[in-house]
């Protein structure tokens, strides 16, 4: 009698019948579209939801916020006057190098976010930098090169309420804005994928909806009167 050898599984044997015969398993079913399909749609749903969900949060509760301005959270608005005097050779004539003085201003008085909205008027100048919850205006005296700068910071709901908005953000946060409404467009039609998947709760949840699109249809013709 021969003794199988150490690592080699031992075959299965029928009682009684001739030679050994290896047990074989039944090939697994090839998957049906419609099979594939639903697959295919639950793992983009459960996992573009995963991969934003933080994203949703943030924009589901400052959509509340900028829904409500008045609620502060005991936030308040600070305003503040700074002043001084950029070294010479910012202008020339009525043309001034705008990057020297965004990089002076920004030096002299921490100056922050995206500068911009420049514009020279007889002895005036004037610069802004703008980011979420922030705003400084600079006004520039051309014959005697002295400044003065209105900041206004705003708390950090104004700041969040920006964010949503996109506003003065900079291109990455618009980047930001753009992929997560792709993202809920996807999660959202994924959903949808799914529902007409399921016989027997579909005709139920198709009304649900129906009745909700219809609800939220009337409610902005009245909101525009």
């Amino acid at each position: 009698m021969s003794v199988p050898e150490a690592g080699v599984p031992a075959r299965e044997v029928s009682a009684g019948e001739g030679p050994a015969r290896v047990a074989t398993r039944p090939a697994p079913r090839k998957r049906s579209a419609q099979a594939q399909w639903n697959v295919t749609v639950r793992w983009l749903h459960t996992y573009t939801s995963m991969i934003s969900l933080l994203i949703v949060l943030f924009f589901a509760l400052t959509g509340i916020t900028l829904n409500h301005p008045e609620w502060t959270f005991g936030s308040q608005e600070v305003k503040k006057t700074v002043s001084g005097t950029l070294p010479a050779g910012w202008i020339k004539g009525q043309d001034v190098n705008w990057l020297t003085v965004a990089e002076e201003l920004r030096s002299q008085q921490n100056l922050k976010g995206r500068a911009g909205n420049t514009s020279v008027n007889g002895n005036e100048a004037d610069i802004s930098f703008l980011a979420p919850g922030y705003s400084a205006d600079v006004f520039i005296d051309t014959q005697t090169n002295k400044y003065t700068v209105n900041l206004v910071e705003q708390g950090s709901l104004a700041v969040m309420n920006d964010l949503h908005r996109g506003r003065d953000a900079g291109t990455a946060w618009k980047w930001v804005v753009d992929l997560s409404g792709v993202v809920l467009a996807l999660i959202s039609v994924t959903g949808i994928g799914i529902l007409l998947l399921m016989k027997k709760t579909r005709r139920q949840a198709l009304t649900v909806m129906a009745v909700g699109a219809v609800l939220a249809l009337l409610l902005a013709k009245h909101a525009v009167g």
